[in-house]
């Protein structure tokens, strides 16, 4: 029995046989955000965040036995907090069978458990989910993944990222897709076929890289001034750019106690910067790797998705990158960054055929 969607060669003629007693779900399982699509038309997103109450007296209080995204993020004075996904996978532990690592995989299935509770399934109904992965996690890291899932569905596979978005949105040759998470950064050469791992690249720069440049930048040129590394992510996510600034980037932060006002724009646009060299650097495996006739196509078609996707000016930034180091490129932005994985993902289970899933329950 295989769980690997990479073994599969057909990927049509299934749909006619489905069993309406069946709920399909895409779900992108992010270090930061986990996404779903189902095929009920539900669309959901919560923070990747799971967070348990520390003591009799915050059980009390929250009257819940864990919590999860935004809820968690904003009781997590009272809470064992656990982001049980790093780089886009199961955590690692030096000893599976520490403490530790028992409760990163049971905060995994609880949170998979929530990704498909608010995918809304009826209680009649079997779940089968697809699940995107990083395009190079491990076979134990997959693994680990099915297994956390198996908890709560009946039945599950996993697919590479950026090949569900490419996947999704029909562009199946002739394209490269960047998918930028929290984690990672996937790239995946798409040419009519199943891409193989020589289409594949995952890097370690994304969303993540860009709040720890930003938390440095901040502590280097704004003396005294106190902040998290939430603080710092919400600061991005509402004033990422590239290029010329929209406007400049003031934030208020406390120094000593007391809220003073700093302007980081030109640190915004350094923290942000840190993504494109590899991402143009990636490209240029996966381009002067390929078959030299086509090598023209892949690099005129550069898809832009996931949630790092949205830096205002990060296409223009790396298109003009490609020009310099490439010889040319051309970048465009997936619609829809935050479900495009969990869509195209929906998309391939609904387009399994039937006897597939059965094999995999």
């Amino acid at each position: 029995m295989t769980e690997e969607l990479d073994e599969l060669e057909d990927l049509g003629g299934g749909g006619s046989a489905k069993n309406h007693g069946v709920l399909y779900i895409g779900m992108d399982l992010g270090t930061s955000r986990t996404s779903v699509s189902a095929s009920n038309g539900v669309r959901e997103t919560v923070y990747s965040m799971v967070g348990y109450p520390k003591d009799v007296v915050s059980r009390k209080l929250l009257k819940k036995d864990v919590l999860f995204g935004k809820e968690a993020l904003e009781k997590r004075l009272s809470l064992d907090i656990y982001k049980p996904l790093e780089h886009g996978v199961l955590k690692n532990s030096t000893d599976p069978n520490s403490v530790e690592a028992k409760q990163i995989v049971q905060a995994a299935k609880d949170l998979i458990s929530e990704a498909i509770r608010i995918a809304q399934p009826r209680k009649d109904e079997l779940v089968y989910v697809v699940i995107g992965a990083p395009a190079q996690a491990s076979l134990h890291n997959k693994e680990a993944i099915i297994e956390a899932a198996r908890a709560s569905v009946d039945s599950v596979m996993l697919c590479s990222e950026p090949f569900a978005v490419a996947y999704g949105l029909e562009m199946l040759e002739n394209v490269l897709v960047i998918d930028i998470g929290a984690g990672t950064t996937d790239l995946c050469r798409m040419h009519g076929t199943m891409p193989e791992e020589a289409d594949q690249i995952t890097l370690d720069f994304a969303g993540d890289s860009v709040d720890a440049e930003l938390s440095r930048l901040i502590k280097e040129t704004c003396p005294g001034a106190q902040f998290s590394l939430q603080m710092v992510k919400e600061i991005k996510e509402r004033n990422a750019f590239l290029g010329d600034p929209p406007k400049r980037v003031k934030v208020t932060l406390p120094v000593e106690g007391k809220p003073t006002e700093f302007d980081i724009t030109d640190q915004v646009k350094d923290a942000c910067s840190v993504l494109v060299d590899p991402i143009v650097q990636g490209l240029n495996r996966l381009i002067s790797s390929f078959d030299p006739e086509f090598q023209a196509n892949l690099r005129d078609r550069v898809l832009l998705a996931g949630g790092g996707s949205m830096i205002n000016g990060l296409d223009t930034a790396i298109e003009e990158a490609m020009n310099r180091d490439l010889g040319g490129g051309k970048v465009i932005r997936c619609e829809e960054p935050i479900y495009g994985g969990a869509n195209g993902a929906l998309k391939i289970a609904h387009d399994m055929p039937e006897e597939y899933w059965e094999k995999l329950k």
